[in-house]
């Protein structure tokens, strides 16, 4: 969340952030409930000090033997106007709170305004993979191996899972643990998370309340199904204040992720591209804010070296303002090419939220620098199953195997090719 004195002093620059990120929070209501609230809460202190007044009177007139009903009568009315004002007040701040919550970050300078078609390249690496024979779709080279079971996952959950068998399923382990190992030589913690969270948990990251409808809730306890590990992991310091000296704070972690992607009918039904289940590895930084922007490009090159060592080509982009997600402030995302489906496909996501999360959180720092919120970063380091199809796709051989790439031969007892 802003703090809410910038949000006061700055109204034209929200607005304009709310309109650029395409956010459907109504910021004039905010401003106009808020201003009543401030209105209300003023008058309330006017009216205390009327009532302290009107307090004395009635002792004075008391130690002096004198008829203190008048003043007992204005202190009576003055107490009601008080608590009428109180229930008004508390009543503006629920209203203002629910649409505080729904103000979105402010996007950095350097973010290009407009859509995804505004999204800028920021640089490649090796050209798309150029084969001498058509490569076919991860579905069907999946299926033809035996490694993908699209059908069963279907009977058992219905559309928008899959099961990965035998060498399939062995390769996204490869992978996953692979990405650990990387990540743990660049300096991150390894920790092992909740799956299950808490309202406090999501709202700290921003997840709710807008996205609620793209999440799995068990209603019994009131917990979600996290949709990506950097809500856990981002919540690890959740109310507390971290020694600033000891900045940054660096883990990584795998889970699954669950999401319902309500919004989303219709889009890549086929195959792994867009699934309710996924399994991802994430990296999250807890910075001090003079180092967030450094941090965010070593974030996105720690990223980018685990698609590097995997000989995968990929492409860096800046999102532009109106695909953002409504926490950052700014992102890169990673997407490789995948010569199946013919198409680039996000692979990660780095993200600056400077302040953003830790005020909702109420994560801080006090060091010899000073003191105050923490930023935060996060980054798919990387996201899985749309990894496993560039593989299955960019290493397709002629005769029908999937060649397995070099640095995940040791985590897969040295085998060469699927197939």
């Amino acid at each position: 969340m802003l703090d809410r004195k910038f949000l006061r002093e700055n109204r034209e620059l929200v607005t304009r952030a709310v309109a650029m990120k395409n956010e459907s929070v109504d910021i004039a209501a905010y401003y106009d409930k808020d201003a009543e609230r401030r209105a209300a809460l003023q008058e309330v202190e006017t009216l205390q000090a009327e009532a302290n007044k009107a307090n004395k009177a009635i002792s004075d007139a008391k130690k002096a033997g004198e008829d203190a009903a008048a003043a007992i009568a204005s202190m009576k009315e003055v107490s009601g106007r008080i608590k009428e004002l109180k229930a008004v007040a508390d009543g503006l701040e629920a209203e203002v709170e629910e649409l505080y919550l729904r103000i979105p970050n402010i996007p950095h300078e350097s973010v290009p305004a407009g859509g995804e078609e505004n999204n800028q390249l920021v640089r490649t690496w090796a050209e798309p993979v150029q084969k001498d024979f058509s490569v076919v779709p991860h579905w069907d080279i999946g299926e033809a191996l035996g490694i993908f079971d699209p059908e069963a996952a279907v009977r058992m959950s219905g559309s928008g899972f899959t099961v990965l068998k035998g060498d399939g399923a062995r390769l996204e382990r490869a992978l996953i643990n692979w990405f650990l190992d990387v990540h743990r030589d660049q300096g991150y913690t390894e920790v092992n998370i909740p799956y299950l969270v808490g309202r406090q948990a999501m709202t700290g990251t921003g997840q709710l309340p807008k996205l609620e409808e793209d999440m799995y809730l068990c209603q019994v306890d009131d917990l979600f199904l996290i949709p990506t590990a950097e809500v856990p992991v981002t919540n690890l310091h959740m109310g507390r204040t971290l020694d600033g000296d000891q900045l940054p704070v660096k883990y990584c972690a795998f889970s699954p992720c669950f999401r319902r992607e309500a919004g989303a009918a219709g889009k890549d039904t086929r195959g792994l591209l867009r699934v309710h289940q996924f399994h991802k590895v994430e990296m999250v930084k807890l910075v001090a804010p003079e180092d967030s922007w450094d941090e965010l490009e070593t974030l996105t090159a720690d990223a980018e070296e685990l698609l590097q060592k995997l000989g995968l080509p990929y492409r860096v982009l800046t999102l532009a303002s109106g695909d953002l997600s409504f926490a950052a402030s700014k992102c890169y995302d990673l997407e490789v090419w995948s010569a199946g489906v013919g198409k680039w496909l996000e692979v990660s996501s780095c993200s600056n939220f400077v302040d953003f999360q830790a005020r909702r959180a109420g994560i801080r720092f006090k060091g010899k620098q000073g003191r105050g919120f923490v930023h935060t970063l996060n980054g798919s380091g990387l996201a899985l199953p749309r990894i496993l199809v560039a593989i299955m796709e960019n290493y397709q051989t002629a005769d029908g195997r999937i060649e397995v790439p070099e640095v995940l031969r040791p985590y897969m007892r040295g085998t060469e090719y699927i197939g």
